[in-house]
């Protein structure tokens, strides 16, 4: 494998949610993705790739106290298109949060059913390694400087790379699914389960909860999982909006094989191996 070739990727999330038309509006209006297909399941992205589809089958809205999704990252593809996504959803006025960690600058915000989004700019070029030691979770950057792993975002500087100002602009093509962050219940039998699948350790932190996984690029940042809902959480009462499944990609069928092989009877679907790690969320392999 050539140096900072990823193993996979990830396809659209699906997400189940109440209400079809108030979260189109969400993905449109307010994040500005373009709908691709309607009816049945609602799928939005760029012009051509799809990165989120909806199910609007769930009857409740989001709950904490469960393993499932943490969060779901759409990365873009250079520091203006971050940057045009940042005073788009300024300007629209919903609650965000914008976030520096380093490896990464980031938007937070949640969809109306509670379901939390990250749009993210790789930076790994400005992170030096993780400073684990002092009983904070903290980072030495590129220059030798700690800080904290999260803290906030200058929104001056990141919207100094965007000139136009132009906010109606489609997301660009590049952009892409880049990280899951998932509540489990168990950290290390979850962890086992996704280096079986071939991704690599980035972090494994216990005393934090925390756990983070690389498919080998040089953002390692790919697969991350936390306890912090609690030891032993289960998945949501059916109904609950939240995610129905994520899909990961692999380079190659071999790797895909390879995969599936260190599984306990993955049900074969038209998309690929369904399966569900020892958390209950459920993932789609293909290739």
């Amino acid at each position: 494998m050539k140096k900072n070739q990823e193993i996979a990727s990830f396809g659209p999330i699906h997400l189940s949610v109440t209400d079809g038309a108030q979260s189109a509006r969400f993905w449109q209006d307010i994040v500005g993705l373009s709908m691709l297909k309607s009816g049945r399941f609602l799928e939005f992205g760029s012009t051509r790739k799809a990165l989120i589809v909806l199910h609007p089958t769930a009857t409740s809205k989001f709950k904490n106290g469960y393993s499932g999704l943490y969060h779901l990252a759409i990365h873009l593809p250079n520091a203006r298109e971050f940057a045009r996504v940042l005073l788009r959803l300024i300007r629209s006025g919903w609650p965000i949060s914008p976030t520096d960690h380093i490896m990464s600058k980031s938007i937070y915000l949640e969809d109306p059913d509670g379901i939390t989004i990250e749009f993210a700019l790789e930076t790994p070029e400005r992170l030096g390694k993780f400073n684990l030691e002092s009983g904070r979770f903290e980072v030495i950057d590129a220059e030798g400087l700690t800080k904290p792993a999260t803290g906030p975002l200058d929104i001056e500087e990141a919207l100094s790379a965007l000139p136009d100002k132009n906010i109606v602009k489609d997301i660009p093509e590049e952009s892409k699914i880049g990280h899951v962050h998932l509540y489990v219940g168990n950290l290390k039998t979850t962890f086992d389960f996704y280096r079986k699948l071939g991704f690599t350790e980035n972090l494994f932190y216990p005393k934090f909860g925390l756990a983070d996984l690389s498919a080998g690029g040089a953002f390692k940042h790919r697969i991350a999982i936390n306890t912090w809902q609690g030891l032993g959480v289960t998945q949501a009462p059916k109904g609950t909006a939240g995610m129905e499944y994520f899909i990961i990609k692999f380079d190659s069928r071999s790797r895909l094989q390879k995969a599936v092989s260190n599984l306990d009877n993955p049900e074969k679907i038209d998309a690929g191996y369904l399966t569900h790690d020892p958390s209950g969320n459920a993932l789609v392999l293909t290739a």
